[in-house]
């Protein structure tokens, strides 16, 4: 019998209480917009599942570096234990998931944006506890249940308060907090090496794809126009995709959505040709279709598909940043896709420059394979243990 199940044996024989979150926090959002600093500075740090500190949090639960008087500061009335929540999201299931806890109160203020939850009584262990617990699928439950909102959710102060949580004695709170701190933890570290690969990735991949000036004539410099047989664009609206289709279907958007009929069966590179994520690339090859303002590039001549791709990720989107179609949405035309220039080395080459990218790129990309794979599974193992730790059986009353 393991720890955690001693102690329930001893403290709980009969059951958790389960009681509502107002029963002991206080939920309020008094805080200040960042507007109001004086040489405002911000600079994203850390992801939200890090222990923050001295930074202003931010309506995205990240911290960022501020300049604050002392005056604003104290306005906060920040605590030691304190909870900081986005109550609002345009994704159902991310209220409630991205929250810090305040452990160290030097110069740290908060948005005006996000939500406080104070305990009545201060423990940082139970604050911690209650922080996993509205990540856990019974809280999660509840909060699809009252969330309200066409574009984006949220739930009122009231329906806030009225969440019911399980609340089991301090000691077991603490050995859960222990156990779920260790796989977030591991989770974070996986996280930093993922971001040191992706910095040796870039590092190697510029090394590799730049052309030195003094050996710029060694070179053949050909444009998409000469290197792709066919360079053309989807011929859908973006929200043609289908739940479920049989095809993939690419968009501008980072990831394919799916869809039942394909219009292309081909080996291809796609580019998004507007909005957020423009000059993104993805490689495909067989059935697919495309948004009418993706482009699909194919019947590629004399190059190693792959040693196109790897440069195109790195120097494409450049290129178009300089030269789209400016608006409220950039865009990019077909003469400026055929322009863009690639230096062609010899085929050993463009081999031997695959060999070394295909491995970084699937080590820090590869969803089955690679680092992404192993923190997903990573992922999945805590959240299951999430909630089947922050399951109990009820007391009765």
């Amino acid at each position: 019998m393991c720890k955690l199940e001693k102690l329930l044996v001893e403290l709980c024989p009969e059951g958790v209480d389960f009681i509502a979150i107002k029963e002991v926090a206080v939920i309020s959002g008094a805080g200040v917009d960042k507007k109001i600093y004086a040489n405002e500075k911000p600079v994203k740090l850390l992801n939200y599942m890090d222990v923050y500190r001295n930074k202003y949090i931010d309506s995205s639960i990240d911290f960022m570096e501020v300049t604050a008087s002392k005056s604003k500061i104290s306005q906060c009335n920040v605590l030691k234990g304190d909870i900081y929540i986005t109550p609002t999201s345009e994704v159902l299931n991310d209220i409630g998931n991205s929250s810090v806890i305040v452990e160290d109160l030097e110069n740290v203020v908060y948005s005006y944006h996000i939500m406080r939850i104070r305990l009545k009584e201060y423990n940082l262990i139970a604050s911690k506890y209650l922080r996993y617990a509205f990540g856990s699928n019974y809280v999660q439950t509840q909060i699809n249940k009252y969330a309200e909102g066409i574009t984006r959710y949220g739930l009122t102060k009231a329906k806030w308060e009225g969440i019911v949580i399980p609340l089991p004695p301090f000691p077991i709170q603490a050995e859960i907090v222990r156990i779920l701190d260790n796989f977030t933890e591991l989770t974070a570290e996986l996280t930093a090496e993922l971001t040191a690969r992706k910095k040796q990735y870039d590092y190697y991949r510029d090394i590799l794809l730049s052309v030195k000036p003094n050996k710029r004539d060694a070179y053949k410099f050909l444009g998409l126009g000469d290197i792709c047989g066919m360079i053309t664009t989807g011929k859908l609206d973006a929200n043609a995709m289908v739940v479920g289709g049989k095809y993939p279907f690419y968009t501008c958007d980072s990831n394919p959505f799916f869809i039942n009929e394909y219009a292309f069966d081909t080996e291809a590179i796609l580019v998004s040709g507007n909005g957020s994520r423009i000059g993104h690339i993805n490689y495909y090859c067989g059935k697919f279709n495309a948004y009418q303002r993706t482009y699909v590039l194919s019947e590629f001549k004399g190059i190693n598909v792959f040693y196109l791709y790897h440069y195109l990720k790195a120097y494409l989107r450049i290129y178009i940043m300089k030269n789209s179609k400016k608006g409220s949405i950039p865009y990019i035309t077909m003469p400026i896709l055929k322009n863009f220039r690639v230096p062609i080395p010899s085929a050993e080459q463009q081999n031997h420059i695959v060999a070394i990218l295909d491995r970084f790129d699937t080590l820090c990309n590869d969803l089955t394979s690679g680092l992404p794979a192993e923190i997903e599974a990573r992922r999945k193992q805590y959240e299951y243990y999430r909630d089947k730790l922050l399951t109990f059986k009820e007391a009765k009353k």
